[in-house]
């Protein structure tokens, strides 16, 4: 049961690379269409869904895989310095929208 949890949370990662993705193609096809690409929206869309994504890959694939031991740590890592990445951008992201929400004096 325990290794199915595992494989679900790597295709619940999958699918945040996908849908990542799509929010990529979205966003092109609006900007053909002569539309002005949304800025605030397309971290959101495109970058959010990605950087977690690969996160929820990388903490389980290695293991799952029964990768050798410095593999995963190597992994675990890489995936914990993605996290603080995410953190700092979801921080910038949410101090930006509230300065823009400030009222002016």
């Amino acid at each position: 049961m325990l290794r199915f949890m595992d494989w679900s949370i790597v295709a619940m990662g999958c699918a945040l690379v996908l849908m990542s993705l799509g929010g990529q193609w979205w966003e092109r096809t609006r900007v053909r269409k002569g539309k002005s690409p949304d800025q605030d929206m397309r971290f959101y869309r495109a970058w959010l869904p990605l950087l977690v994504g690969l996160g929820l890959i990388s903490a389980k694939v290695p293991s799952l895989l029964i990768a050798p031991h410095p593999v995963v740590m190597i992994m675990d890592t890489l995936d914990g310095a993605l996290w603080v990445t995410v953190l700092i951008l979801v921080l910038q992201a949410g101090h930006r929208v509230s300065r823009a929400r400030r009222p002016r004096t």
